[in-house]
């Protein structure tokens, strides 16, 4: 039987120091972050790929949280944004990691030692980061929407399946933290709280129109053209990409098509998720979809204003979306309603109020009352179009007849060499 040639690296200390005690005959102080649980051997390593508001507010200190992440290379088409996040990295890190910089996030992905990505990229830049990690055997997480399109959507679940990638979409009302009242909630709907459940409303904001089409020279720290894709030529103006003097101010593309699809995914993907969860409707989706909306008629921040939408499921339950509801989830059945909010909580100091309603509320106080529950999973298995969420290590999906829907033509490629 051979030997294996690798060593641990507990193995590869233990033999230095032997190494070293024949030679001098002071003792040799080792600090105890390099052994154990926490060695840096056993950390898992981990790259951000995008480093702007959602990155430097949220996603970031998410990991650098984690004793067992190691947050090693970063990569943005803003060269300021990237310093800036390096500072910030090593900073946390006291100096005990240099943290490797890069323009292209394909020349990240070939780093050996990544064993996993965060991606908190525009909406438009999502599924192609994803599907281009999992090729290179990373793990993933990245920010919602997943996806602009449905074929997007189905090219991220085939790839990170096949390739048997751990694989997660942001949704943070499934955590207990900060917002446990969201799964509180869902385990009342579907334990029979509110009797049969007939109809979920969900409120979300909108943008607001506006926004200052005036072409400007494109910064010397902005890959302009990379950041573009394969989406439209297009002038570069500031209010169409993200602010140059703020990290945390709310940027221009979340209010422009074809870089994002608006609140009705932006926000959509945290409370239909919600909803889904609710109706214990994870597994399937609507069977028939009706909606219409308003878009502006000029200025440069073009997605909808306000709409109204209506889906029905084959359990009977009708899903309503509509901008005038207030900000959250409101579940209706024929014993009492119960409707849970973030209770004005912001991800983001940019981000748009929420109603500041309750953040749990019943139409009667006995719905709320604990009683003995069956508690349900925060992990999600499927998701309601774009805006999906997803938590666990991908295994075969169920069976679904095919698209109609044929994938788009191969898009000009800008930017990269």
């Amino acid at each position: 039987m051979k030997s294996s040639s690798r060593s641990s690296r507990r193995q590869f200390i233990k033999g230095s120091l032997a190494g070293a005690a024949g030679l001098i005959s002071m003792p040799a102080i080792v600090p105890s972050s390099v052994f154990g649980a926490n060695a840096p051997s056993n950390r898992i390593q981990v790259a951000h790929i995008g480093c702007g508001r959602i990155a430097n507010d949220m996603d970031m200190p998410g990991v650098l949280r984690q004793d067992i992440a190691r947050v090693v290379a970063l990569c943005d088409v803003d060269s300021r944004r990237l310093a800036l996040a390096k500072a910030k990295v090593e900073k946390h890190y006291q100096g005990a990691v240099i943290v490797k910089t890069f323009g292209d996030y394909r020349q990240l992905l070939q780093e050996p030692g990544i064993d996993a990505v965060a991606i908190s990229t525009p909406d438009f830049w999502h599924s192609e980061p994803v599907v281009a990690a999992a090729l290179a055997g990373k793990d993933v997480y990245v920010q919602k929407p997943l996806s602009m399109t449905i074929h997007e959507g189905r090219q991220v679940s085939d790839t990170v399946t096949s390739k048997k990638r751990a694989f997660q979409i942001g949704s943070q009302q499934r955590s207990d933290s900060p917002w446990p009242q969201f799964r509180r909630a869902c385990e009342l709907a579907r334990n029979g709280r509110l009797g049969q459940l007939h109809t979920v409303k969900v409120g979300l904001p909108i943008d607001p129109p506006g926004g200052d089409p005036t072409p400007m020279p494109v910064p010397p720290n902005l890959n302009y053209a990379a950041w573009l894709g394969w989406t439209p030529e297009a002038p570069y103006t500031e209010q169409r990409v993200h602010p140059q003097n703020s990290i945390t101010g709310r940027p221009g593309w979340l209010r422009i098509e074809p870089y994002t699809l608006g609140m009705i995914t932006a926000w959509g993907s945290h409370h239909v998720d919600i909803a889904h969860w609710g109706m214990g409707a994870e597994l399937t989706g609507p069977i028939e979809v009706e909606g219409r909306g308003e878009f502006p008629a000029k200025g440069l921040w073009n997605v909808h204003g306000a709409y109204h939408v209506e889906m029905k499921y084959a359990n009977g339950v009708t899903m309503i979306i509509d901008n005038k509801f207030p900000n959250g989830v409101r579940f209706e059945g024929d014993e009492g309603w119960l409707f849970v909010t973030r209770d004005g909580a912001k991800v983001t100091p940019s981000d748009p109020a929420a109603s500041g309603s309750k953040a749990l509320a019943a139409s009667k106080a006995s719905i709320l009352k604990s009683r003995r529950m069956k508690f349900i999973s925060t992990r999600a298995r499927t998701s309601m179009g774009t805006g999906s969420t997803a938590s666990r290590r991908a295994s075969a999906p169920p069976p679904r007849p095919k698209s109609p829907i044929a994938p788009p033509a191969p898009a000009k490629w800008r930017g990269f060499p």
